[in-house]
């Protein structure tokens, strides 16, 4: 079978591009202003949202988007792990308390602060996953700009409302501590892990899109969703290894510090909250005061 030629494009769709810009707007305008009052965003996040910004635009109008549409599954897994996933992370990461604040001031925004709860922003997170990939939606996805805009939207909304619960920008249950983290994250990979496996395992083609009559850079439909599923995997996996040591570290050290200020007299309850917030140092302070 020959193999057929790839056309490599960019693509600036403003109806994708628009909530970005948006969102840097505001961004820039919030730290501006924390920075005037003395308060300013800590450099490590703001290093994080920006290099999330920069991941969504890679996604969004580099090349893959292009393939991702047209051409090869993987490029459009690749795509979504990007939007769904890393960019979320960063995003979630890059954000803080007061950042926030005068979003959650908004009342129908904080009637949806539930979302974040680990039980109720995993399932979602689950369903969207799942659903999208219906063959009926994905297809519908790729002939259709506005659905396709939708199904970027909500990638990268359920996976910051995923994300959230770990990284506690807001305050999640007080249940829900890092040895928590730690299942909660290994069972987000063991769902992604399903998934991932279907396609990887799986000898038909689920989407006509990607079946083309010549072969495209030496893949056929079937192989190029087999490496899509490797791409789900090999993404899920490095992530889930990093997240795994921070959070273990993290609980060594967090049993370390909760032991010490304990031997102060201090009280647990008090003492478990700092060490969750990382403000051990400054309650060991207060307490060294008195």
């Amino acid at each position: 079978m020959p193999i057929a030629a790839v056309e490599i494009t960019w693509n600036f769709e403003p109806l994708q591009l628009a909530p970005t810009a948006i969102a840097c707007l505001l961004y820039l305008r919030r730290s501006r202003t924390l920075a005037g009052r003395g308060t300013p965003v800590p450099g490590w996040r703001q290093f994080f949202f920006w290099f999330g910004i920069v991941l969504v635009l890679a996604a969004l109008v580099s090349p893959l988007d292009g393939l991702g549409e047209e051409d090869f599954f993987w490029a459009h897994m690749s795509q979504h792990m990007l939007l769904g996933d890393l960019a979320p992370l960063c995003f979630v990461a890059g954000l803080t308390g007061p950042m926030l604040r005068p979003v959650l001031a908004l009342r129908p925004v904080e009637r949806l602060r539930f979302l974040t709860h680990p039980l109720v922003a995993l399932p979602l997170w689950t369903a969207d996953l799942f659903v999208w990939h219906v063959p009926f939606l994905y297809q519908a996805a790729l002939a259709h700009d506005s659905i396709h805009a939708l199904e970027h939207a909500l990638f990268f909304t359920c996976g910051a409302i995923m994300w959230s619960p770990v990284l506690e920008t807001l305050p999640a249950p007080t249940w829900f501590g890092t040895g928590w983290k730690l299942g909660y994250v290994v069972a987000v990979r063991m769902l992604e892990t399903v998934l991932g496996n279907v396609f990887i395992w799986s000898n038909t083609a689920f989407y006509s899109r990607y079946v083309h009559p010549t072969k495209l850079w030496g893949l056929d439909a079937v192989h190029d969703q087999n490496l899509g599923g490797v791409v789900m995997m090999a993404e899920g996996g490095v992530v889930t290894l990093v997240a795994c040591v921070w959070l273990f570290l993290r609980l060594a050290s967090e049993g370390q510090m909760k032991q010490e200020l304990l031997e102060q007299g201090l009280d647990p309850a008090q003492v478990a909250r700092a060490v969750r917030y990382g403000r051990a140092q400054v309650l060991a302070d207060a307490s060294g005061e008195h």
